[in-house]
Order: structure tokens, then C-alpha cells, then sequence
């Protein structure tokens, strides 16, 4: 069953604009609508502020540091759609640590700092988004614009053309922002591994929360 399952994932790999349902445990790289950057983390501090993982975006869609695997809370079966609401959790998938927001001023802009923060042990609410978007869709699918809303703070994944230099030069400032209205705030998904929908799963889409 195990070989079975491997081989349904490994046959799940889809290029950009075909459609896919993003699923629970599917690996993906999130893509900024405005600048066509890829969402990215690696073992590279913030100087100042939480000095956790920096998260920034990346130019080019063929690097592994912009992998992201999907989850949910409370935990999710692998191959269940994502619904509009439900709160999401990404793991960077190089180094294990979860996308983090919280009350720190991010580096270029003064806006919410973004981190990655935490690992496979745990982490804690600062970990959680809600998925949006304004489209009929009923469930995340990868040409859907969505925006990621923190729990804690309110505050939406946000991205623009400001950019880092040394270490991580041409890198782009990944943070948070209140505006909902923003086009900056608009996420899709990109290239990846997709889980497919598994049948169970899919009748029944369990939007519910719980309080971490």
C-alpha cells in the first residue's frame, strides 16, 4: 500500500497552469501575483527584530529553498482539499521550520516582519493563516489568487520589489500587511508535488478550527 501511495505522489508532479487542487500535503512553491516571485526561506538570520529565519521571495522557479509543504491545524489527511477559511500552515521543506508572523517590523519596509520559525517539535499559533480568495472556487486550486490572513495579528502575506542586498541580494522583502485591499497580497500556487484529492477526504472538507 505504502508503493502504492509513493508511486500516486510521485505521478501527482504538475507544471505550473494545469489546474491542480492544492491539497493537505502537497509541496508547492507559493508565486507573488505583482512580481512573479517564488515564496523562500533559508538557514539565513534576520539581523535585527525576532532574528529568526529570514523569509523572503525568490526570482526564479527552480530553487529548492522555495518548497513548502501543507498543513493544516488541527492536522489534516493528506490528499483533503483546502477550503476558503480554513487555516493553513506552511513548513519550509529544507529546513523544517514553519511560516511565522508576529509584531516585529520587517526590515525594508517597517511592515510585518515574516520568519520562518519553530520546526518538526511544534510551533505555536503565530504559524497559522487563513486562506482567502474572491473567487466561486470552493476549494484551493492552483490558477486561484488567494490571499493568507495571520490569525494572531491580521495581518496578510504581502510582498513587493524591495530588495535585499549581501547576503541575499535580489532577494525580495517577504512580510505582512493590514491592507486587505493590496494587490501585493496575492499569492498563487506554483510549481510542486500534488497530492490527489483522495476520494473520502474530498466529500468531506473539514473547514473546522481549534484554538492552539
Amino acid at each position: 500500500m505504502g508503493t502504492l501511495l509513493l508511486v500516486a505522489v510521485l505521478s501527482a508532479l504538475v507544471c505550473w497552469g494545469e489546474g491542480a487542487v492544492v491539497t493537505c500535503g502537497s509541496t508547492i512553491k507559493l508565486q507573488h501575483v505583482s512580481t512573479g516571485f517564488r515564496l523562500h526561506s533559508h538557514e539565513v538570520a534576520y539581523s535585527r527584530g525576532s532574528q529568526q529565519q529570514s523569509v523572503t521571495t525568490f526570482p526564479s522557479g527552480d530553487d529548492g529553498n522555495s518548497l513548502w509543504s501543507v498543513q493544516t491545524y488541527p492536522p489534516c489527511t493528506p490528499g483533503s482539499v483546502i477550503v476558503k477559511g480554513q487555516h493553513v500552515r506552511l513548513q519550509h521543506s529544507a529546513t523544517r521550520k514553519w511560516l511565522h508572523s508576529h509584531l516585529h517590523k520587517s526590515p525594508l519596509s517597517g511592515k510585518q516582519e515574516v520568519s520562518a520559525f519553530g520546526g518538526d517539535g511544534g510551533g505555536d499559533g503565530g504559524d497559522l493563516w487563513a486562506i482567502d480568495w474572491d473567487s466561486k472556487h470552493k476549494q484551493w486550486e492552483q490558477d486561484t489568487k488567494v490571499r493568507l490572513k495571520h490569525r494572531d495579528t491580521g495581518a496578510y502575506l504581502y510582498s513587493h520589489t524591495a530588495k535585499y542586498g549581501s547576503p541575499i541580494a535580489g532577494q525580495q522583502e517577504a512580510c505582512a500587511s493590514k491592507d486587505r485591499r493590496d494587490r501585493n497580497n496575492e499569492w498563487q500556487a506554483a510549481e510542486g508535488v500534488y497530492i490527489p484529492v483522495m476520494t473520502e477526504a474530498a466529500s468531506k472538507p473539514d473547514g473546522s478550527q481549534e484554538e492552539l
